[in-house]
């Protein structure tokens, strides 16, 4: 079960701006963004009417950065959350079998997500 922390109402439009940045990047496979299923497609969707809610000031910003923490629990995998929060690669443990997630984090993958970080 991923650990993921709220996002402040100052923190929005940074968060808007690496994710947005991230979900379009081909060289950056957000596992549930990209693609060309309907489920990437709605990510993709709900990203950019958050940022035009934000953007436009249509809306309350708590509201909005609740939302986007929403957004963030559904789509984002534990370590991609943590690479984007940290601006660090995750270290992995010796003794942890791969699973199909840890698979997919290749270096350039790591690396294409870290010019995303947010902080």
């Amino acid at each position: 079960m991923a650990v993921y922390g709220g996002i402040q109402v100052h923190e929005a439009e940074r968060w808007l701006d690496a994710l947005t940045n991230a979900a379009f990047d081909r060289r950056c496979p957000l596992s549930k963004v990209h693609g060309g299923n309907a489920r990437a497609r709605t990510a993709r969707q709900d990203l950019l009417c958050l940022a035009s809610t934000f953007r436009g000031e249509q809306g309350e910003s708590a509201l909005i950065a609740d939302s986007l923490s929403r957004w963030c629990q559904h789509y984002l995998t534990e370590t991609e959350w943590y690479v984007l929060v940290s601006g660090k690669a995750p270290r992995r443990r010796p003794d942890a079998a791969p699973t199909r997630e840890s698979e997919q984090e290749t270096p350039e993958f790591i690396e294409a997500l870290l010019q995303h970080k947010v902080g």
